[in-house]
């Protein structure tokens, strides 16, 4: 699991495009580059000159959208994909003849994997740039540090990553999974004959807010099902984490007497040397089987994956779904990359979060013309019970607690870094931000309750 040579990353500004910054290598850290074509930058800024001056002509100014994702340092790795699936959704849009007849143009900002920064940047897209909506942030950390922010100025955030739940913000909108809608039915899987029987868990994460609350849910949840509290570990590791021999090392004894599953919640590029000195030491999915919570398609392309075969991870939504909306949503991804000369160009692939960004602006589209306005309060409303057909099958926004209802989907690696889908839930799953196992009483509804509230 080799990562791919370094080479230096570039931001170029292409004066006029729908966007103000095209931010840096998704892979500054895994060091892959790209260089943006003259002839595709004067070609991209002369179409959009010409959106432009039909957007003033045929419905008035362009909408401003923020676009929050760091384009650098440890979550780069994550991020950057996320921005090019906005962007892309955005092209999509306009070329379709944009929202209410009004093109999009979206700012973007790089908060550089800083928490500090994300609500500075937060706080520029909001009374600066003034921003109808912002699509961004990964880890749950960026989230509370944005979310003070969104909250006092009444923003809307769509975020688009599966998360920790424990919230249910009226200024977010939630279209990753909460955990009864990932960790959960992968944790009941594992334990089920069918997922291997597993009676033994080393919950391993980076230390931080979705980590730990995942984990706290878990460890009830496996208390309850009587799993001794001797079969559980739990461990934890900083962001941009390198050396795991010793952790590797415990995970091996722990699981010497077979019926051992790893719950693996780390996030960013730690990853890469996780899965690899797990192979170094031998361990294999037979031995040991990883459950990722945060390791996807695209954090695969980073890695050698012949050793990590066999390993597993729970999402909502694998590039591999066999669906005519998920080819042409995948190829229009890979020839968007190969158009813009992003890295790695038509080899990118797609994964959970890069869906779930994706089908947000389209949600956040569908409200807008609903509510014919993009303001907040008008739009929110309009959220409530929306339905898309996304490149995964068709979900729907929840009607009062600001999440999305998805279907659960389990898969195995395979040697091209891809997944196999070895078991999926029977429809959608309604999102439940509050766990039952660790807060019972607790519900979120902000059409008959102010948010959250107490279950009689």
């Amino acid at each position: 699991m080799d990562k791919k040579a370094p080479q230096d990353s570039q931001k170029v500004k292409e004066a006029g495009t729908p966007t103000e910054e095209i931010g840096s290598s998704r892979r500054e850290f895994l060091g892959q580059s790209g260089r943006v074509a003259a002839g595709v930058g004067v070609a991209a800024l002369l179409g959009n000159l010409g959106n432009y001056a039909l957007s003033y002509a045929a419905g008035g100014p362009p909408i401003k959208i923020g676009v929050l994702h760091s384009l650098s340092g440890t979550m780069a790795i994550s991020e950057v994909s996320l921005r090019d699936v906005v962007l892309m959704a955005v092209e999509e849009i306009n070329k379709a003849g944009g929202v209410m007849g009004r093109q999009i143009e979206a700012k973007v900002v790089d908060p550089a994997s800083n928490w500090d920064l994300f609500a500075e940047k937060a706080k520029q897209l909001l009374l600066e740039d003034k921003v109808s909506v912002v699509f961004g942030c990964w880890t749950s950390v960026s989230r509370k540090s944005v979310l003070p922010v969104f909250e006092k100025n009444n923003g809307l955030l769509f975020y688009p990553v599966q998360y920790e739940g424990e919230e249910c913000s009226r200024n977010v909108f939630y279209t990753g999974a909460a955990v009864n809608q990932q960790a959960v039915p992968a944790v009941e899987y594992l334990m089920s004959p069918e997922g291997g029987g597993y009676k033994k868990f080393y919950l391993l994460g980076t230390d931080y807010v979705f980590p730990r609350t995942t984990n706290k849910i878990l460890r009830a949840m496996l208390l309850s099902k009587k799993v001794p509290a001797s079969n559980i570990e739990e461990e934890y590791t900083p962001f941009h984490h390198q050396d795991y021999q010793t952790i590797c090392g415990k995970i091996k004894k722990f699981a010497a007497g077979g019926g051992a599953a790893v719950l693996n919640t780390i996030n960013g590029d730690s990853n890469v040397p996780f899965y690899k000195e797990f192979g170094n030491q031998g361990l294999r999915a037979e031995d040991a089987p990883i459950m990722a919570f945060s390791v996807a398609e695209d954090e695969l392309r980073g890695m050698d994956t012949s050793a990590l075969v066999g390993h597993l991870a729970a999402w909502n939504y694998f590039q591999s779904v066999d669906t005519p909306q998920n080819k042409k949503f995948v190829a229009n991804f890979k020839a968007y990359c190969k158009r813009n000369n992003l890295p790695d160009g038509e080899n990118r692939v797609t994964d959970d979060p890069i869906e779930a960004a994706y089908f947000g602006v389209y949600v956040w589209k569908q409200a807008v013309e609903k509510a014919g306005s993009t303001e907040v309060d008008k739009v929110r409303k309009a959220v409530y019970g929306q339905k898309f057909l996304a490149p995964g099958g068709q979900i729907m926004m929840d009607e009062a607690n600001q999440h999305t209802h998805k279907p659960v989907l389990i898969g195995e690696i395979l040697k091209n870094g891809q997944f196999k889908t070895i078991w999926r839930s029977k429809g959608l799953v309604k999102p439940e931000p509050w766990s039952e196992y660790t807060n019972p009483e607790k519900g979120c509804d902000w059409i008959n309750h102010q948010g959250t509230y107490q279950k009689k």
